[in-house]
């Protein structure tokens, strides 16, 4: 290979490199942006619901419909989870909306239960948190995969640990439960923002649905750590009325 077929090789490969890096965080903005839109939805429709009476009598003095509700979300998230290579791209997105539009029917109990101003300000600390920690996720060198057994462990442990709070009501132990809650949301943001990073760089190059299914599921993820995040933090922060 002589000179100039060296150097033509070089700036190829440094325009590809280039290509690929600006697809990436094309595909990140759209994992951000999409959950952004998922929480803008379910912040709407928890908002309206609980402005309406009528409706707030419907979904929680009728537990058919309550609990219908609740297995209607579970589901949409299972499908989504394990069956989104075989959706196409629209129906996932679908999905995702559907679900945001669900859960923000369930959550509209926040605003019966607490002040709007505390909801507001315990808003804007979760959010501040979660870009804290999305960022440690995003940009440490430090490999965060090793912990994801681990916080999965913790993750069910956190679920039996909230079966036992209907059953035993103790302020104590739901104040170490909740501790643990914001704990271990956080610490999924980080390793969730990681993951979904890695995973998007094996479909930086593609233009299929392919990587956007990725990118949908990542956002989905992502929702789910804030959302979570948020209402631990509520916990703490939230004035009762």
């Amino acid at each position: 290979m002589n000179e100039n077929e060296y150097l033509n090789s070089t700036q190829s490969g440094a325009y590809a490199a280039e290509e690929w890096a600006v697809a990436q965080r094309k595909l990140m903005r759209n994992v951000y942006w999409w959950m952004t839109l998922a929480m803008a939805l379910t912040g709407l429709v928890a908002y309206e619901v609980a402005a309406s009476a009528s409706i707030m009598t419907a979904i929680f003095t009728n537990n058919l419909l309550f609990y219908g509700l609740l297995i209607g979300e579970l589901a949409l998230v299972f499908i989504l989870s394990a069956r989104i290579e075989k959706l196409s791209f629209n129906t996932a997105a679908v999905m995702f909306a559907l679900y945001s539009l669900i859960n923000g029917a369930t959550l509209s109990v926040i605003f019966v239960a607490y002040t709007a101003s505390s909801i507001a300000s315990t808003f804007f600390v979760t959010a501040g948190m979660f870009a804290a920690m999305a960022m440690v996720g995003s940009f440490t060198k430090r490999d965060l995969s090793g912990f994801g057994r681990f916080l999965l462990m913790a993750l069910f442990g956190l679920i039996i640990a909230g079966i036992v709070q209907i059953f035993w009501q103790n302020s104590t132990f739901n104040l170490i439960v909740s501790g643990i809650g914001v704990l271990l949301f956080s610490a999924l943001t980080a390793y969730d923002a990681q993951k979904i990073k890695r995973m998007l760089a094996n479909f930086a190059g593609e233009s299929d649905d392919s990587a956007q299914k990725v990118a949908l599921l990542g956002a989905l993820s992502l929702y789910l750590d804030f959302i979570n995040l948020f209402l631990y933090l509520l916990r703490f922060l939230g004035n009762r009325r």
